[in-house]
């Protein structure tokens, strides 16, 4: 899913869409009922979040949030964000950061979270760091 949807529809390299963290990463995936996969995400912690997060090791780091196009809109973003969420309060974390795509910043805003700091490029998109205390 994160192939079809970062490097086909968004253009992102497929050399720096997969990277190290994803071998220590908590893993979410969204299914059909009919196995058929929908959406996944990823939560960083510890040491492999702490560059992301400002080296708060309380504060986990979601990202990686891709749903296939026919998923869009039936709220399987917002579940799996969720569910991540879930994996850091199972991990002792106090809140999660994420670096969003600005033209998702409503998205998460309507999730509880907050931009701060400048925009900044990431793979050639526009993005903001956000953050929602757990």
């Amino acid at each position: 899913m994160r192939k079809e949807v970062f490097v086909a529809e968004q253009g992102v390299d497929e050399e720096i869409e997969y990277d190290a963290y994803d071998a220590v990463a908590v893993h979410v995936l969204a299914v059909r009922e009919d196995g058929v996969p929908l959406g996944t995400g990823r939560l960083l912690y510890g040491e492999a979040a702490a560059g992301k997060t400002g080296g708060d090791r309380g504060v986990g780091s979601l990202g990686r949030l891709a749903v296939t196009r026919a998923a869009r809109g039936l709220g399987v973003g917002a579940a799996l964000v969720r569910a991540i969420e879930e994996a850091a309060r199972a991990r002792g974390l106090t809140a999660v950061d994420l670096h969003a795509q600005t033209h998702a910043l409503g998205f998460y805003e309507r999730l509880g979270y907050t931009a701060y700091g400048p925009e900044f490029p990431d793979a050639g998109i526009p993005h903001r760091a956000m953050r929602r205390v757990l």
